[in-house]
């Protein structure tokens, strides 16, 4: 623990996608307070892939006793109150936009108060910063501008440009990126790893996702795992938590000779080998996604309600998504909304054919 004088807690972000996005915001923060004490509060189950490197402590925040609003701002209230009895707090960044997460800075005491101004915070946020222009920057962006000012904002490189991975568009980067990979020793020590199969050759698949907006349909994931079997020879790996081992049951059932399950067989940061040494990853856009792509993978992503503009991983792995663009899209919605006969055209636009063929350009 560092003992300078200078203290910092930052409200982590709740999601694993997120918090992969929120990098270079603590790479930045490190390099700019190099001596000061870090703290991180998170959840539970983003605990696992705080970058340790960076931080000096992480508070796991405690789960609500119960699914009522009173259960869980009795929660804050207990979690803000036990952050201000572990000392003084000169600055707190708040990097998800939730209520309660500006609630607990300000109930841990935190002299500054740093987050977006939106859902009711203005009260609790003394360097309360405007939503209106952050809301369609890219996330990892929007957690940069949350910064404290006395950071030099030349010294920043833009997030999307952070690993010197080229736009679309530009055949090199205009710079090169502050770093050149992810050293997962170093941020993860603590992980389990995962090993992947003993074969050269293989690719990941993560057919998982929060919601049913962003899930491909299995059977459009089984014909694409056929292709890719029949045209290189290669084994999937398909990974997840425990809610997906019934999607990987149903699929390895399906194609035994393709497939090999790796669900739930431990943490998300001991995941990193398996996509490192991968030949590609494919992935609904899901915080999976950002994990590989962190770990070096080549991730190809099918891309249903989210926008990718705000939300695709940064790398420093390749990153191409494949997305159908109906009218509604992109409505970043977990639900569609559309009528009957019309939902989740998004999805269902979208080709096995199409995406083995953007895949192998």
């Amino acid at each position: 623990m560092k003992t300078s004088s200078f203290s910092i807690l930052v409200r982590s972000p709740n999601w694993i996608g997120d918090q992969i996005l929120a990098y270079p915001f603590f790479y930045y923060l490190r390099k700019n307070f190099p001596n000061a004490r870090i703290t991180v509060a998170c959840v539970s189950w983003v605990a696992d892939i705080q970058f340790r490197d960076l931080v000096d402590e992480i508070i796991i925040l405690p789960k609500p006793e119960g699914p009522g609003l009173w259960q869980k701002m009795r929660a804050v209230f207990n979690a803000g109150k036990s952050a201000s009895a572990q000392g003084k707090w000169d600055l707190g960044i708040s990097l998800p936009n939730s209520f309660s997460s500006a609630v607990y800075l300000y109930l841990a005491k935190c002299r500054r108060r740093r987050g977006y101004r939106t859902d009711g915070r203005t009260l609790f946020l003394n360097e309360g910063q405007p939503w209106e222009k952050a809301r369609s920057l890219h996330r990892s962006q929007a957690y940069l501008e949350l910064l404290p000012g006395e950071i030099p904002r030349a010294h920043l490189r833009h997030a999307t440009e952070f690993w010197g991975v080229p736009a679309e568009d530009k055949e090199s980067p205009d710079l090169p990126g502050e770093e050149k990979s992810f050293n997962q020793s170093r941020s993860w020590p603590a992980r389990q790893l995962v090993i992947p199969v003993t074969v050269k050759k293989y690719w990941v698949l993560a057919p998982g996702a929060t919601a049913d907006s962003r899930r491909w349909p299995l059977d459009r994931f089984g014909q694409l795992v056929e292709t890719i079997h029949q045209k290189t020879g290669w084994r999937g790996i398909v990974v997840g938590g425990p809610k997906e081992t019934e999607i990987a049951e149903w699929l390895c059932s399906r194609h035994p000779n393709a497939l090999v399950d790796y669900t739930a067989q431990g943490s998300v940061s001991g995941l990193a080998e398996i996509f490192r040494r991968a030949q590609f990853t494919v992935c609904n856009e899901s915080g999976l996604a950002h994990v590989a792509s962190l770990c070096g993978s080549k991730v190809h992503i099918v891309c249903g309600a989210a926008d990718p503009r705000r939300t695709r991983p940064i790398g420093p792995g390749p990153v191409s998504v494949t997305f159908n663009p109906v009218e509604c899209w992109p409505c970043e919605k977990n639900i569609c909304l559309q009528a009957q006969g019309k939902q989740l055209q998004c999805l269902l636009g979208i080709t096995s054919e199409r995406v083995w063929e953007e895949i192998h350009l």
